[in-house]
């Protein structure tokens, strides 16, 4: 077969140009409904059936199961969602992404839109340029739409010429007729294709190509598109690879329910197969096997004519390329309405079985044990993967709260160590400040690379601007633990300089110690909130005009002490270094309200 390189790379250029239309339209709609999204899968799953309608939904909107699914997985990991919740939502999902195939079905093959993409990308451009966030979205909708169709255009004409080369086909042949061994090697090369591509819906688009141009029987389509949906379950069980146990569990449970979902449609293979037939034959444009058996009557050079996209002037020729058109369409209806209705099966089933694979999912994969509850572990943003980028936004919030959180816990760490005499207990103290230090410098890198990945994706005007404040407050929160390791080793100084300071000194720095605690633990109430109101920052700054009023106050009582002679010079030095680097803690704290705060309102 004459295939270059050339063809080869404009295959997957077509390919890329389908997967990016999807990419391009999902996220122009996301951007549209962004917030409402996120709302909806914080608080719909108050039962099984509002959780699959809204796995349905969030799929149909966002066109990919895949992403639904590491969404879904990310919120468990965080605790947003149950596992029994969760279990719900992906099996909607896996109803919601049939969508796609329809879309396909209905446009791709019946009209060809491609002919209107570029018209369509003409009325996008005024959108794209507008000054209103919404209609930038829309238009990034409309392009997305116009770019997956002339993929789909491309990818259909860019398929190697199979029926024109009968060895190549002759070798597919042979393994189309063997019963069932047929079925698991179509399965496991739609199984294959889904997790090279990484999407569900491209490889369905790819299977209804193959069938629509009599590669393979319309049977071995079906197989092909069962084994898509044992592979879109990677992509989730990939992102949760290094995610806690609850989101490990929730993705395997995808696993599990399409498993059991093809176990039991292979078992009733044929009467199913068979059923969806005679639904297209008897209430659609046709019987969708007799492709293969109309383009086994004619002759190879009468199939290049006919599948090609020229007017043919055979008034014969001309009615077999219409015969061809009417089979593709009968085709791709087919294998839409199977994918449909296997998936609506499959949830109607298992939704019952919710508890089964809750049970079976702890059983299996049993949390780690003996872990250092120091260890660093992010628990909103998703591991492996990024979720869809506006839905991105609230989990890097919570992964900030929670970093928020660790400072308040690094500062109680230096006031125990303030006290403590025991060398022994002291060093292992100053050891876990160290230690949260560290982690608190990779949290600070993780999150703040999150952000910019997210920010790399079409985020609205308003989602930027969340992205630059959320930037700022980690930078502020890092700085935080910064401050409170210098006040450790400012510590471990004066131990190791054998100061004590009087019961004065320990008095005041105590007091320094309530009033920067109360100030962190205001911080993290901010941190937490959604919705804000200008007088929610004057607790702030009364709190930071406080630690500066007694920084100064105490600077000033310290000269005339050491001059008094009430305590050694060093020992005020030392005491100073304290105060001064409290004095600075409340300034980073007062940062990362200043950041929420102002931006909001």
């Amino acid at each position: 077969m004459d295939y270059s390189i050339f063809d080869f790379l404009t295959l997957v250029g077509s390919l890329g140009m389908f997967l990016y239309g999807m990419k391009v339209m999902s996220e122009g709609l996301q951007k549209v409904a962004g917030d409402k999204l996120r709302n909806i899968l914080s608080v719909m799953t108050t039962n099984r059936f509002t959780g699959v309608l809204t796995g349905i939904l969030i799929t149909a909107l966002i066109q990919s199961s895949s992403a639904t699914t590491v969404m879904v997985v990310s919120f468990v990991n965080a605790g947003l969602l149950s596992l029994a919740q969760s279990v719900s939502v992906i099996m909607g999902a896996n109803v919601g992404t049939t969508i796609t195939a329809w879309i396909i079905s209905l446009f791709g093959f019946k009209v060809d839109i491609s002919a209107f993409s570029l018209p369509l990308i003409g009325i996008c451009i005024p959108l794209i340029f507008s000054g209103k966030s919404k209609r930038k979205s829309w238009g990034e909708f409309l392009m997305g739409f116009a770019f997956l169709f002339m993929g789909l255009s491309y990818l259909k004409a860019s398929v190697p010429d199979l029926q024109s080369n009968p060895q190549i086909l002759a070798f597919l042949q042979n393994y189309t007729t063997m019963g069932y061994p047929s079925l698991f090697i179509f399965l496991l090369i739609g199984t294959i294709l889904t997790i090279i591509v990484q999407s569900s819906s491209a490889t369905v688009a790819i299977t209804l190509i193959m069938c629509t141009q009599g590669w393979i029987p319309f049977e071995m389509a079906i197989a092909m598109v069962l084994g898509e949906n044992i592979g879109t379950t990677i992509t989730a069980n990939i992102a949760a690879i290094s995610a806690n146990t609850s989101a490990r569990r929730a993705a395997f449970v995808h696993f599990m329910f399409n498993i059991f979902g093809v176990i039991w449609a292979l078992l009733l293979f044929y009467p199913f197969t068979g059923m969806i037939a005679w639904i297209v034959t008897n209430y659609g444009p046709g019987d969708p096997n007799e492709m293969s058996r109309f383009l086994s009557t004619l002759d190879l050079k009468t199939i290049s004519l006919i599948t090609s996209n020229m007017e043919l002037p055979d008034p014969g020729l001309a009615a077999l390329q219409k015969q061809l058109l009417s089979l593709q369409v009968s085709v791709s209806y087919g294998l839409s309405l199977f994918h449909t209705i296997f998936n609506i099966i499959n949830v109607c089933v298992m939704i019952w079985f919710v508890k089964f694979y809750v049970y079976v999912c702890f059983a299996l994969i049993k949390p780690k044990s003996g872990k250092d509850e120091e260890e660093f572990i992010l628990t909103y943003i998703p591991s492996g993967m990024l979720s869809t980028s506006e839905l991105s936004l609230m989990q890097a919030k919570k992964e900030i709260a929670i970093f928020g959180e660790r400072s308040l816990r690094m500062l109680d760490m230096v006031r125990e160590l303030f006290y403590e005499k025991n060398e022994e207990k002291f060093l292992k103290t100053f050891s876990r400040i160290e230690k949260y230090e560290s982690i608190s410098d990779r949290m600070e890198i993780e999150i703040a690379n999150y952000l910019t990945l997210v920010a790399e994706g079409r985020l609205s005007s308003e989602g930027k601007e969340e992205v630059r404040v959320m930037l700022r407050a980690v930078t502020e929160i890092e700085s935080i633990a910064d401050s409170c390791y210098n006040l450790a080793r400012s510590i471990k100084r004066r131990n190791d300089g054998k100061s004590e300071f009087t019961a004065e000194l320990n008095h005041n720095i105590d007091q320094m110690f309530i009033l920067v605690d109360k100030a962190v633990k205001r911080m993290n109430v901010i941190l937490d909130k959604t919705e804000f109101v200008h007088d929610d920052i004057n607790e702030s700054y009364n709190y930071e005009n406080e630690i500066n009023n007694y920084r100064n106050q105490l600077k000033i009582s310290n000269i005339g002490d050491v001059n008094n002679k009430k305590y050694p010079y060093q020992d005020g030095v030392y005491y100073m270094d304290i105060v001064s680097e409290i004095e600075k803690l409340g300034d980073y704290i007062l940062n990362v309200v200043q950041a929420y705060i102002e931006k909001k309102v």
